[in-house]
């Protein structure tokens, strides 16, 4: 299985925003400067970011983003919908019906054993997902970096992180 790049940007920007301070908000492009990424491309990911409720916009001259929920309540598994989508990775398109001399739908009244089994995965894939949320990443991180790594995120946010009015976080 292939996640879009849109996935990675996406966590790395929630656990970004998961550190600014109570009215603190970053914008698309601080936040796709600090990660050396296409801002157009991760302004679509922060987009569906929005439009599932993770975070929260906040407009004018001094905007930006910043989690709508506590970074405890925000899961991989809601990351990976937002942007990919609530399909599952595989979906099974009955081939074993198709080609010549095809038989008769009694056969296939059960589902294929191809996709129960694909299935069966994608469901232990969605469960280890959700079992990380963005404060689970980022106490893992505080176990193992040095302090070279929150250096780096707190001079960024020193001078990026952008004080707003709070409207509704949490």
């Amino acid at each position: 299985m292939k996640l879009g790049d849109g996935v990675e940007q996406a966590i790395h920007s929630m656990t970004m925003l998961a550190s600014l301070s109570g009215d603190g908000v970053l914008s698309a492009a601080a936040l796709a400067e600090f990660h050396g990424v296409s801002p157009s491309y991760l302004l679509k990911h922060l987009q569906a970011l929005s439009a599932a409720g993770l975070v929260t916009t906040v407009p004018g001259p001094k905007g930006g983003y910043r989690l709508a929920r506590k970074a405890s309540a925000i899961t991989l598994l809601d990351i990976v919908i937002a942007v990919e989508g609530p399909q599952p990775a595989f979906r099974c398109q009955e081939i074993r019906q198709r080609g010549p001399d095809p038989l008769p739908l009694r056969y296939f009244e059960k589902p294929c054993g191809i996709a129960a089994a694909m299935l069966a995965a994608e469901r232990v894939y969605r469960a280890e997902l959700r079992k990380t949320s963005i404060a689970d990443l980022i106490s893992d991180l505080q176990t193992t970096d040095d302090g070279g790594i929150a250096a780096r995120g707190c001079a960024f946010l020193e001078l990026n992180e952008r004080k707003s009015a709070r409207q509704g976080q949490e």
